[in-house]
């Protein structure tokens, strides 16, 4: 049977749904709008467009590591409220959709949705969560990490959820024993504590050092008071070192001992350890960073969502 624009359109209001999942409900149960609109919650399709306008800046961070510390996943899932977050059908799908993340590796998240999920793929399991849950509901980002050498890999998981870290450090044999492993895993928390932005000042973008280094410039000539031009240019080297120590993992001083940097922990846990350790990576997201989240108060949040 032809099936007319008029109809299209119809379920499309009703539901929510694209125009292709209209037709396609409405192919599949000959023009019946009642029919069509069950197909579509079924799929979990109705209404998911609806609501994928509105902001998601709540939700989890979960992570995976395998038995062995040698692959690891993070996956950033975002809904509307922190009382969705702590949903347990929500956790689990965070849970399961870290696990997905670990178990290949996905050229981009739209790979990852297309992927194999649950019987299905990611992205219809996501639909299917929008449908039950009420809310929306986005799967931001992921990051897979593999190790091709001796070491290993740790992730923490801050704040229920609120910050993940990966952390991935090199060995120049296996160590006997789980101090690398424990060592790795204390990093980790620092960098989920101090967010340093690489790992050391050889990372660091060169353009982001030549914004500072003019910043650093403007304060000095008028921090100057007269001194002599090489005393300025020692200043701005100083206050820029300053920062580089600042941004870098390794030159931060180490947050559960402050007498030492990240880097001398390091040394001194592969003396312990009796091999060599060098410090590969990490991998930090934080739940909503980058997403505006309207400001709305308790009023306000209740009567919209009585609205929906």
């Amino acid at each position: 049977m032809t099936i007319t624009a008029k109809a299209v359109s119809q379920l499309r209001e009703m539901t929510g749904a694209g125009m292709m999942d209209c037709k396609k409900a409405l192919t599949e149960t000959e023009g019946d709008l009642d029919k069509a609109v069950e197909y579509l919650r079924v799929k979990g399709i109705a209404k998911a467009e609806k609501k994928a306008d509105r902001v998601a800046a709540e939700g989890l961070v979960s992570a995976w590591l395998s038995d062995d510390s040698r692959t690891a996943a993070l996956v950033e899932v975002n809904c509307e409220t922190d009382f969705v977050a702590r949903n347990d059908d929500f956790v689990k799908f965070c849970d399961d959709l870290a696990a997905h993340a670990g178990s290949a590796d996905f050229a981009d998240i739209g790979a990852f949705g297309d992927s194999a999920f649950r019987g299905s793929t990611v992205e219809q399991v996501r639909r299917e969560m929008i449908a039950s849950i009420g809310e929306n509901i986005s799967v931001r980002r992921f990051q897979r990490v593999a190790l091709a050498e001796p070491g290993a890999i740790a992730a923490y998981i801050h704040g229920g959820g609120r910050i993940g870290v990966l952390a991935v450090v090199n060995t120049t044999a296996a160590p006997a024993d789980g101090s690398i492993a424990d060592a790795a895993r204390d990093v980790a928390l620092h960098v989920a504590a101090m967010n340093p932005t690489c790992v050391r000042d050889s990372d660091l973008d060169p353009e982001v050092v030549e914004a500072e280094r003019r910043v650093q410039t403007e304060k000095a000539n008028e921090d100057a008071g007269g001194k002599p031009p090489e005393v300025i240019a020692k200043m701005i080297e100083g206050r820029i070192n300053k920062w580089k120590k600042e941004m870098c993992l390794l030159t931060q001083p180490f947050v559960k001992d402050g007498e030492v940097t990240v880097a001398q922990f390091l040394d001194r846990a592969a003396k312990s350890a009796g091999v060599g350790v060098t410090m590969h990576s990490f991998v930090r997201f934080e739940r909503g960073a980058g997403i505006e989240k309207a400001a709305s108060n308790l009023a306000d949040e209740v009567a919209a969502t009585l609205r929906r």
